[in-house]
């Protein structure tokens, strides 16, 4: 009987389930969105609860779709929406309090008081990243500190990010894990050592008891429940949202790098088992190696990328759709010089300037629609090539080509544009949903459907390779402007 991997890719506003096959075909799918919640500006929410509910609704539909039964799937591999940060009653399965989304800000001046404090050199030292709220540590921090009671009941607590929720309710509540990916990005992590610090614990006051334990990538750490899914299936893959995507463009060697373009962008250049100290903006993250194993990446997180388009299409009214982009940026030859930074909520990789605010700039009579939306779109470019400049210099390696996936990878001016502003080659796989393909090679290397490297290369098909045609000077010129258009943004304070 042919052998099923479910992935489960729960994101920031959905959640997909994808059924694939032994080569890496898509042979089911389900897709449903949940409710945002912002309760105070800055503030994002979700209920961990309609994320589960939504979660199993989308893996009865991909099911259904494929025409298989939970009995027939393999392994599940689980990727996540990462830093989302939840905490629930180990007794009851029950949420204390609405998940904090990895877009709030409401922990910012803690972060500011404890840079001010002298903290900053050791949670960058032991974890890789920087004292921003994005990470999960503040996050917790603040619920037991605002949520009335919970720090007297904190032994009977549980802490996950989402990955670590979806298998506690799968599994019954008989496993409480997480993956080294997700533990990276919690602030609590010692990325070096590999394990829970004492140090940070204690600088953000978190209980130990409320942690989950680090398990590898890829191999059975839990098993579903009938009454959970239907069947007893082996959880074998957990990454978090882009050390999946990264694992799913075959990203096994040092140097190659991929950018996800989804709500934001996310820039990661696989290191192997050498992790590079960023000085310049960049994080330092754990990955996974070919056989599910820690390694390690350097990672620029883009905060708002699809999100501007969003904007421009719910905000402003400019657009029907996100698709029509596309069109109405070919339109036109140029943007007539308007560069449009989208710093909704501040800045992130390489300033990490959460002061900073989204401005369109250049703008003279003759600028259209057209035009704003084509600056739109440039936008991702020129921030992924802050992010990509500032990588090639910390690891001290060229950048050879980047692959592509994510919802805006199907752009294919954007595409086309981001070749011509790196001066590189941009690869795009057939299957732009590299993040849940990245979950089921971690389960399918898990249960032994995929042996090794060379078998797990083979599942990833190139669509097209998109070559830049933009001369040098123009390019040079293009993001010179662009380097003005984000200083005026940051010199802009509220």
């Amino acid at each position: 009987m042919a052998k099923r991997i479910l992935a489960i890719d729960q994101g920031t506003t959905g959640s997909t389930a994808l059924v694939f096959d032994e080569t890496g075909r898509v042979r089911g799918r389900g897709y449903a969105e949940f409710t945002q919640h912002y309760p105070k500006p800055g503030w994002v929410e979700h209920d961990a609860d309609e994320i589960w509910k939504v979660t199993r609704r989308v893996v009865g539909r991909a099911l259904r779709d494929a025409r298989t039964k939970p009995s027939r799937v393999a392994a599940i591999g689980i990727t996540n929406q990462r830093e989302t940060t939840v905490v629930w009653d180990r007794k009851t399965g029950e949420p204390v309090h609405k998940a904090i989304v990895w877009q709030d800000r409401r922990t910012a001046d803690l972060c500011a008081k404890l840079e001010a404090d002298g903290h900053e050199a050791n949670f960058r030292r032991k974890t890789g990243l920087v004292l921003d709220p994005y990470f999960s540590g503040t996050k917790i921090k603040w619920l037991l500190d605002n949520v009335r009671g919970l720090r007297k009941r904190s032994a009977d607590l549980a802490f996950g990010t989402i990955d670590s929720w979806l298998i506690w309710k799968l599994s019954g509540g008989a496993a409480h894990v997480t993956d080294y990916t997700n533990a990276s990005r919690t602030l609590l992590y010692d990325i070096y050592k590999r394990r829970w610090d004492p140090g940070l614990l204690g600088a953000l006051d978190v209980p130990a008891e409320m942690l989950p334990r680090v398990v590898a990538s890829s191999g059975t750490v839990a098993t579903t429940t009938k009454a959970a899914f239907g069947a007893e299936v082996p959880i074998a893959g957990i990454a978090g949202d882009q050390q999946a995507a990264l694992f799913g463009q075959a990203c096994f060697e040092p140097g190659l790098v991929k950018n996800t373009y989804g709500t934001g962008c996310f820039v990661l250049m696989y290191t192997g088992d050498k992790p590079v100290r960023s000085r310049k903006g960049l994080v330092t993250t754990i990955a996974c190696a070919a056989d599910g194993t820690p390694a390690y990446a350097l990672e620029g997180s883009v905060f708002i990328a699809g999100a501007a388009v969003q904007w421009l299409r719910d905000g402003l009214g400019l657009l029907k759709s996100a698709k029509r982009s596309e069109k109405m940026a070919t339109r036109v030859d140029s943007t007539l010089g308007v560069y449009l930074v989208p710093a909704f909520v501040g800045l992130g990789a390489p300033h990490w300037d959460p002061e900073a605010r989204g401005a369109i700039l250049g703008l003279t009579r003759g600028v259209t629609r057209d035009h704003v939306v084509r600056a739109a779109l440039e936008s991702l470019a020129y921030q992924t090539r802050d992010v990509v400049d500032t990588m090639a210099a910390e690891s001290k390696r060229s950048l050879a080509g980047m692959r592509v996936d994510g919802g805006a990878a199907a752009n294919d001016f954007l595409m086309q544009f981001q070749a011509d502003v790196l001066g590189v080659s941009v690869d795009r796989p057939k299957l732009v949903e590299t993040t849940a393909l990245g979950a089921a090679l971690l389960a399918g290397r898990g249960v032994g459907v995929w042996k090794d490297a060379a078998a797990l290369k083979k599942v990833r098909v190139r669509d097209r390779d998109f070559k830049p045609k933009m001369r040098k000077p123009e390019r040079e010129r293009l993001y010179a402007g662009w380097r003005k258009a984000v200083a005026a943004a940051q010199a802009f304070k509220p």
